[in-house]
């Protein structure tokens, strides 16, 4: 592990801290980043960690997705993944040659704002269906966020929340989005030249860890009625944008 990890308690905080990112990711359908990364960037620099969080995040949501695979309906998903492959290459750039504290805060503020009135203000009318365009647009923000930040399901969560979707609809939504950003961004970090060679061993280090909290976080999840994911969700996304807020 060379310098990265360079003592015993690091390497069990490191996996302690993988493992809890894994099972609220499979209870939640997302946010293994916002637990794992509140611990790694203590130890690992901003790239390293995004880097880690988007392999991981991969894996674990490619998981869920092939669980859920019968219910997947392509045609609802196309447009947030068109707009994804342009938001995520704007998102690598921000994250590789510039500061993203202005993204990450502007994000920080909306995941803020929406945890808040979700909780505690009135029940929120779903939208009606926004064509093509608007989600094409989403997928745009949420691959940008994504490719910066590497919450790479964030904003499409918010978009099937609106939607007043159930929470096994919303997940065959936002869980294969979440796919294909991770997916675009490891394509786009490699092209961009990223050094991720130390990353390696760190990623062999927790994928046993990675893969048993993605079992034990979906066999929560089957113990939850729609408002318990739906309160689980929020406070998560709540906590995602004071995350950014503090990084």
């Amino acid at each position: 592990m060379g310098s990265i990890l360079d003592s015993t308690w690091l390497t069990v905080l490191f996996l302690v801290a993988t493992f809890a990112g894994a099972v609220v990711a499979g209870l939640a359908g997302f946010a293994f980043g916002l637990v794992a990364a509140a611990v790694w960037l203590h130890m690992l620099t901003p790239l390293q960690t995004v880097t880690l969080v988007i392999w991981f995040g991969l894996i674990i949501q490619s998981y869920a997705v092939w669980k859920l695979r019968s219910a997947i309906r392509w045609r609802r998903i196309a447009p947030l993944l068109l707009g994804a492959s342009f938001g995520v290459p704007l998102g690598i750039v921000v994250l590789a040659n510039a500061s993203p504290y202005g993204l990450q805060t502007g994000v920080a503020a909306v995941l803020i704002l929406y945890g808040l009135y979700g909780l505690f203000g009135p029940s929120i009318r779903p939208l009606a269906p926004g064509g093509v365009v608007a989600d094409t647009g989403v997928g745009f923000i949420n691959g940008m966020v994504g490719g910066a930040t590497g919450l790479a399901g964030v904003v499409a969560t918010i978009w099937c929340q609106l939607r007043g979707w159930p929470r096994d609809q919303q997940r065959t939504v936002f869980q294969p989005v979440a796919v294909g950003t991770f997916l675009m961004s490891t394509i786009w970090l490699g092209g961009q030249g990223s050094r991720i060679r130390d990353v390696i061993p760190l990623f062999v280090l927790g994928l046993p860890a990675v893969l048993l909290g993605t079992w034990v976080g979906l066999k929560c999840y089957g113990r939850l009625n729609e408002a318990q994911f739906r309160t689980i969700v929020l406070v998560l996304l709540l906590a995602s944008g004071v995350a950014l807020l503090i990084k």
